[in-house]
Order: C-alpha cells, then sequence, then structure tokens
C-alpha cells in the first residue's frame, strides 16, 4: 500500500534521512561487482537480495534510533530500458526488478516504521544516459516517454513518490515530471552540478528549477542537488533567493573531486564523516526548508550517523524539548 502518496511527510520541517552512495558502498565495501553501477542486478540472487535488505535495514534502524523520518530509494538508478538493454533485459524482465525493488522497502518499512520515525518508499529513477555528462539529450516528450515505464511499475508496486537523481539537463527533468503526472505520481527531480555549483550543461541550478517549475506548473513536490560535495554548492544556496526554497533535499559526494577527477579515481574518497555532517547543519542552520539529507558516491552509514548527530539537535533545539535543548538520547 502506498501509505504516503497524496501526504509526504518530508513535506513537512521534520527532519528525514535516506541512504548513502549504495553503488559505491556495495563496489568498495562489500565487495560485490556492479556493471555499470546496476545495483538492482543484485534482486536476481538470494545473497544479492539480503546485501540490499541488510543495506536499507541500517539507515532505516538509524532513522529509527535517532527518532527521524526516512526516505528508502530504491535499488533503481540503472534500471531504465538502455542500460537494461545492454545488461540482457527486456521490458517484462526490468518492470519485473523494478516492482521487486519496491516490494523490499516495502518489508523493511513494515520491520521498521514507528510513528516518531515514518518511512516513505520512493522509486529511484536514473538519467537515460551518462550521470555527469549530457551528450545525448533527449526532447521533453522523447523523456517523459522514454522514463514512464519505469514510473508505472513504480506506481503499481505503491511507491510513495518517484526520484529522479543524477539529472543533468532540464528537457529530461521535465519529461519526467510530465511522465509522473501522468502515472499520478508525486516526483522529486534532484540536479547534479559541477565544482561551480552549475550544471554541466552550463545552466545556472536557479534557472533550471524555474524551467522546469514554468513548464510544469510547479508540479515536483520539491528539489535536491545530489553527486557533487557541498563546498561545489554551498555559495550558491546560501546566497539566497526565493528559488532556494523549492530545494528540500541534499545528497552530496564525500569528495570534493570534481566529477572529471572521480572518473579517473581508482579508489574510494570517503572525505570526513565528522566534517561532512558540520557542512550538513551549515546549510541547515541557514535554509530552513531543507530537511531530506543523504548521500552519495564514497558515503556510507557513517556519514548520515554523523550527518544525524549534527543536524537532529538543531531540529530538537528549534523544537524547544527539554530533551532537544541537551542535544542528548
Amino acid at each position: 500500500m502506498a501509505h504516503y502518496r497524496n501526504n509526504l511527510p518530508q513535506l513537512s520541517s521534520n527532519l528525514f534521512i535516506t541512504d548513502g552512495g549504495i553503488e559505491t558502498t556495495l563496489i568498495f565495501r562489500e565487495g560485490f561487482e556492479l556493471s555499470d553501477f546496476a545495483a538492482f542486478e543484485l534482486l536476481k540472487s538470494e545473497l544479492g537480495y539480503q546485501a540490499l535488505q541488510k543495506y536499507f535495514r541500517t539507515y532505516a534502524s538509524m532513522a529509527r534510533d535517532y527518532q527521524v523520518g526516512c526516505i528508502l530509494e530504491s535499488a533503481t538508478w540503472r534500471a531504465n530500458p538502455d542500460w537494461a538493454t545492454k545488461l540482457g533485459y527486456d521490458q517484462p524482465a526490468l518492470a519485473q526488478l523494478n516492482r521487486k525493488a519496491i516490494a523490499l522497502l516495502h518489508d523493511i518499512r513494515q520491520e521498521y516504521e514507528t510513528a516518531q520515525s515514518p518511512i516513505v518508499i520512493s522509486g529511484c529513477i536514473g538519467p537515460r544516459g551518462d550521470g555527469y555528462i549530457p551528450a545525448h539529450t533527449m526532447t521533453v516528450d522523447q523523456a517523459a516517454e522514454y522514463h514512464h515505464p519505469q514510473i508505472e511499475a513504480f506506481r503499481s508496486a505503491d511507491a510513495d513518490l518517484v526520484t529522479a537523481i543524477t539529472v543533468n539537463y532540464v528537457e529530461e527533468g521535465i519529461g519526467i515530471v510530465r511522465a509522473a503526472q501522468t502515472a499520478g505520481m508525486p516526483v522529486v527531480i534532484s540536479f547534479t552540478v559541477e565544482t561551480d555549483g552549475i550544471l554541466p550543461t552550463g545552466q545556472t541550478l536557479k534557472d533550471a528549477i524555474a524551467e522546469v517549475d514554468a513548464a510544469t506548473n510547479h508540479a515536483p513536490a520539491y528539489y535536491m542537488i545530489n553527486c557533487a560535495h557541498p563546498s561545489h554548492f554551498a555559495s550558491v544556496l546560501t546566497a539566497g533567493g526565493s528559488w532556494v526554497n523549492r530545494i528540500r533535499g541534499i545528497r552530496a559526494n564525500a569528495s570534493s573531486k570534481s566529477h572529471a577527477e572521480l572518473n579517473e579515481s581508482v579508489e574510494l574518497d570517503d572525505g570526513n564523516p565528522e566534517e561532512f555532517g558540520q557542512q550538513y547543519r551549515d546549510l541547515k542552520a541557514r535554509l530552513n526548508n531543507l530537511n531530506v539529507f543523504g548521500g552519495c558516491c564514497g558515503t556510507d552509514h557513517r556519514h548520515i550517523e554523523a550527518i544525524c548527530k549534527a543536524c537532529a539537535p538543531l531540529l530538537w533545539t528549534r523544537l524547544s524539548s527539554p530533551l532537544c535543548l541537551t542535544g542528548q538520547r
């Protein structure tokens, strides 16, 4: 059952966490080989399924311990037609795996959700092409048609919403929003930016959000930024402007390296989790609407727990409860 499709709890001021960099965690820390970063392939085997269960339980348990909300993002970033065809899947098999990815999250929610820690299930959509380089772009109509089958699979599996991660040009973002509207699904668009806080196309984040909103009548529930280090975009966000209020979530990289440098890296750069948490706290202190926090490349449970330790006390203090004022649990 889609518990929150018509009433997303993260649209409140409460803190929500999501997971870290699922692909980099599974590859570098768990030892799995993921062709083209396709984590959804783990759903095919019992060993892989158990690994995904363990992974998501880590974050659901953390949310329960810290009494914050949780958004579980399905392991389907690569589960769209072009990537799946490259890996040998036809459309029926792909749809089945997309539904199975959501079913796994329903089991996790049933196990860990509490009144203090609502768990929202999101179907994760990745870009048709490279996450960093918009080399082969689509029109809006082409993007809507391309992403519609995956969104329909998420809808039929009772996901609460869909979230498009690592969107690097606006036409694909608009197409995804329109496909979600057709399916009757809430949608979140998460843009990626370069070290200067600008999209790979050269468009500013402000203009990208304005263009998507104008083309869709402000249809996205909110926007996020992912696959960039906080130092790459902090100055853009803290410069202010009403458009910043549309951004509720961040899933940053652990590393401050550029996309080009990360592409050439043979070792995982996991940065400094404590510093990472403080960077999120600094952003949260300045931007009240930021309340969905997770990680991307190089991050894992340590980074998300550092965010909880840094940001949850800030939220508690604002709520002015005796427990919150001490910062103790």
